[in-house]
Order: C-alpha cells, then structure tokens, then sequence
C-alpha cells in the first residue's frame, strides 16, 4: 500500500483498529513483534519504538522499530470489531542510522545498488509444510492430518480446506499466493507465491509461516516447516526462484543453448559459492536429513530436465525466464538467503566465467551433507565476511555452532530436534 503517514493514520482510525504490531525478523529468522496502540502510531512513524537489543550481540540497550508505511496489512483472522494490522519494519539506532544488523535494510541497500547498475530483480518462493493432528490436550502429535500423495484431491486431501482458508487469508492480506497444492508426504503441503521485489518476497516468507500456523490452529491441526519432519517421508523445501533482467532484458531463458551469457555467469556464481553459504540456507540439524532423499538435491549442478537439480531451469511459456535454487527450506532467514544468492550471481556476472553452467550435469561434487561440514565452509569463506554484516556473520556462525554441541551432547537425538525444530520452525 503505497500511503503516506497522514493517509495511514486516517485508515487506522476509519477502520476500527485497535493493535498494531511492529513486526520485524530476529538473525536466525523468526519473526517477532511488539504490539502498540493506534495513538502510538504518531511516534513509532516519527522515532520508532525502542526494544532490548541485546539478543543481537549490542552493548547498548535499545534499538527502534521504524514501521514501513508500504507494508500495512490487516490481519484478517482477527476479530473485525477492533482490528490488528501489521507493519514490517526496519531496525534504528538511536540516532536514526540504520541498524547494521538489519538484513532487511541491508537487502534494500543491495537492490538499490543493482539498480544503479541497471539490474532488476524480482523473486518467489514455493514452501512446503506439514499438518499434524492434535492430541485430546491440544498438543502437537506427529499424526499427520491425512495420508494423500502428490497432486491428490479430496477425501485422501484432507488438508484442501486448510488450504484454502490458508491461501484466503494470504490474498486478503496482498501476500499473492499463485498457487497451492497437495504434496508427496502424508498431509505435505505447498504454497507458492508470485515473484515479487526481493525485499517483499522476503516480508512474505517470514509472514506465510505466521498465518500458516494461525490458520492450521484455528483449524485444529499443527504446521511444522520443519525440514525433515518424518524419518521416512519426502522433507519439505523452500524454493527460490529469481527473475532478473540487465537493462530491461531478461538474462535467463528456458533454453541453456540460447541463454545469455550473463544467465550462464550468475548460475555459475551460485554453483561456485553453493557450498560457502550452505549454512545459511540449511541453517539446522536437521535441514541436511532431507538432501537426496526424493527430489531433493544433493549434487552441485544445474538442468531444465532433471527435477532433483540444484538450480532447475524451466522452460518459460507465457511467464517471465527464470531459474530456481532448490536446496533452501523455511528454517532460514530469507533476508540473509536471498542476500546471499543474489551476490553469488551478481559476483559471477562479474567474474564473466561461465564455466560451471555449461558444465551442467558433470560435476559430482555434493552439497554439503550436515551442518558441522557447511559450518566448516561459512567459517572459511572470505565471500560470506565479505557481503554479511560482521555482527550476523558471528551471530548466525555462534547458532550453528550452538546446535551442533547441544546435538551432541543431547541424549535423545530425535527428542532434540523435536524441541529445536518441530515445534518452532
């Protein structure tokens, strides 16, 4: 919503509400939020609203949630009588600069920098998560919600009517779901979104988990973005596809043989640093229990023929040319993702090699195959110091780290990853 200040206050007021909440996204990828009241407002557009910054390693107290006037939203499964809207926002010190931690502003200063060189980028995401059924408690089982297949519909796709009020709420609030569907796994699900600027597709994706979870409770189920939630069963992936145009040209196509040079140089930039920032994209245990299991990639290469490729290339009928990075899930902070992805690409345009592109299916190098090793990669990598904050690059390499000790120092490694991931991805 393209508004300005005063505009926004006027729609505060003529439509009932009564909580704004000041959401923004924490190093590792949750999103959290404080709630003020609409005579709030005034000052949180004005100074923004101070909170403990001490989770993101700073010595002083406050940093200030600055609200994104574009990116008002109601909640629509709030009560219509005294309504709840949202805002993103960006993160302040106290004198106003931006927050170097902030990997949102940080994504908005990278695009801008592409645009000075005339690129433009837009970007969507396909996520997949599970339903569970409750126990008579109301606590989360394992049970999935039904046991359909791929593509199936009604009664094996139990899930159909979660989903449409999942993709309902998405569409009232601007998300731009595409399209949704029935998975592999029992009770698997997939949205996918409409590409969109970086900057929002990225808003979207740590908000699409938030209404997910909301929708699935008031259904009476659970949704896990868990990666790997079932020992047995397909894992569920983020993928991450990226349109990009030079100078209002597409440098992707569908065909490898017709595809711009530029194309083959940014795929190569991503198949050349992949493994450095591995850890950011699979960013826990359990994220690498998925890898080559189904369609899920294991091997470093791209194709516009095989489905279990690292970067797949569709052919593009009546849709803007596009690849699409397939090895990412919803546990990691998409800000830092798609900062990462965009300056691999842009760093092998630059590089103008094109090598590992049109090496396509030879390379038998594998991904890495769990967290110690991309952890290993991400502590060595002067591309990661070199296009992450100092601040997150510690943060993010200290939570990786965290996990693998307390893994295994856990006794019950599958009651750990219960606990870390099930539950709160």
């Amino acid at each position: 919503m393209n508004f300005s200040p005063k505009e926004i206050l006027k729609f505060i007021e003529e439509n009932d509400v009564k909580f704004i909440r000041l959401t923004f996204c924490d190093i590792i990828g949750n999103l959290k939020n404080i709630a003020i009241m609409p005579n709030e407002l005034p000052h949180a557009l004005n100074y923004g609203i101070p909170f403990d910054a001490s989770e993101f390693g700073e010595s002083h107290c406050n940093l200030f949630l600055v609200p994104d006037i574009s990116t008002l939203s109601i909640l629509p499964w709030r009560p219509k009588s005294g309504r709840v809207v949202r805002f993103f926002c960006n993160l302040k010190n106290p004198d106003g600069s931006d927050f170097i931690g902030d990997m949102r502003s940080n994504l908005i200063n990278y695009i801008n920098e592409l645009r000075l060189v005339g690129y433009s980028c837009e970007m969507g995401t396909r996520c997949e998560f599970y339903l569970f059924e409750l126990d008579e408690k109301g606590n989360p089982t394992k049970t999935p919600h039904d046991y359909g297949g791929y593509l199936d519909v009604a009664p094996l796709d139990k899930c159909e009517n979660a989903r449409r009020e999942i993709c309902l709420s998405l569409e009232e609030m601007g998300l731009s779901p595409k399209s949704s569907c029935h998975k592999h796994g029992p009770a698997q699900n997939e949205i996918e979104f409409r590409e969109n600027e970086p900057v929002t597709a990225a808003d979207d994706m740590v908000h699409y988990k938030t209404v997910v979870k909301s929708i699935a409770a008031q259904c009476g189920l659970f949704a896990s973005f868990m990666p790997k939630p079932l020992a047995e069963k397909h894992g569920s992936a983020l993928n991450i596809s990226i349109c990009l145009k030079k100078n209002g040209e597409y440098i992707f196509d569908g065909s490898s043989e017709i595809m711009s040079h530029n194309g083959k140089c940014f795929i190569s930039g991503i198949l050349k640093r992949i493994n450095e920032i591995t850890a950011f994209l699979n960013p826990t245990i359990n994220s690498y229990k998925r890898f080559g299991v189904g369609n899920a990639p294991q091997y470093i290469n791209c194709s516009s023929e095989n489905n279990s490729s690292l970067i797949r290339i569709p052919h593009s009928v009546g849709i803007p040319p596009r690849i699409e990075l397939r090895s990412a899930d919803a546990a990691c902070n998409p800000y830092i993702a798609f900062r990462l992805i965009l300056s691999s690409g842009i760093e092998g345009i630059k590089s103008n090699d094109c090598s590992l592109c049109e090496k396509r299916n030879i390379s038998l190098k594998k991904l890495p195959m769990c967290l110690s090793d991309a952890l290993n990669l991400a502590e060595k990598s002067d591309f990661i110091k070199n296009n992450l904050p100092e601040i997150v690059r510690k943060n993010m390499l200290n939570y990786f780290e965290m996990q693998i000790q307390n893994y295994k120092n856990s006794p019950d490694k599958e009651m750990f990853e219960q606990n870390y991931y099930f539950y709160y991805i």
